[in-house]
């Protein structure tokens, strides 16, 4: 019986050693969410996709984060993979797959590769522009174009332009902000201002700093996430 218990025991701590030395993951995946080109900028972290590997006894998805910028990344073992956008994800929709013809795509993995991901926004803010009006306010102007028009349209719910001192710029992280409401906007016109606070003084975050961070938000509405431009620092002397 001692040698069919050690028999056991020795095969079970050969398979598990076996199992913990496969080679991890190195393949990158890596590239931009986009509409023509152009990347989505969303909130940093809140906002992903899934990709799924059919075999090998999962039953969970890889989930990756898509950054402020609208990139990402993911280290990956090569395979195949499906590649889903939760219908609850992002400032946009899934375009139809050419292949598979729903929201699913189909992934080859064989090396690195890198591939932007298209959607459709329900708007895209164009032409931002954020400058210092004097010594402590931050001036932004930019106009909303409407993408989609059919029966998936929606509302702007509110406009906001954040200051931060970081990078980092969005719904959760601001030392100051401004919100209008949708309907109070011109599309083609958006016009918003905010106070700086007083960072220069240490009684900011950060301590001592002659510049903010600024960036302006699209609330949609019935979307939980917003849609964002770009962040520009503003320096503030």
């Amino acid at each position: 019986m001692k040698k069919i218990v050690a028999y056991i025991l020795l095969t079970l701590t050969a398979f598990s050693c076996k199992k913990d030395n496969y080679d991890p993951p190195s393949s990158t995946f890596s590239g931009r969410i986009t509409y023509q080109g152009v990347p989505i900028n969303v909130s940093s972290k809140d906002v992903t996709f899934e990709l799924w590997e059919p075999g090998w006894g999962k039953n969970g998805a890889i989930t990756v984060n898509i950054k402020e910028d609208g990139s990402y990344a993911a280290l990956l073992f090569d395979g195949n993979y499906k590649l889903i956008i939760p219908p609850s994800q992002g400032p946009f929709r899934s375009i139809t797959n050419e292949e598979t013809k729903n929201d699913t795509m189909l992934l080859t993995i064989s090396g690195s590769r890198t591939m932007d991901i298209e959607v459709m926004p329900y708007y895209m803010v164009r032409d931002a522009k954020l400058e210092l009006s004097g010594t402590n306010v931050v001036n932004g102007s930019f106009r909303l174009e409407k993408i989609i028009t059919d029966a998936h349209e929606r509302s702007v719910e509110t406009v906001f332009l954040y200051l931060n001192q970081t990078q980092f710029v969005d719904g959760t992280n601001y030392l100051a902000r401004t919100a209008v409401a949708g309907a109070d906007i011109d599309p083609s016109n958006v016009q918003l201002s905010v106070n700086v606070p007083d960072v220069r003084s240490g009684n900011g975050a950060s301590g001592d700093q002659d510049y903010v961070f600024a960036r302006i938000g699209v609330k949609i509405a019935g979307v939980e996430d917003l849609l964002f431009s770009e962040v520009q620092q503003i320096n503030l002397k």
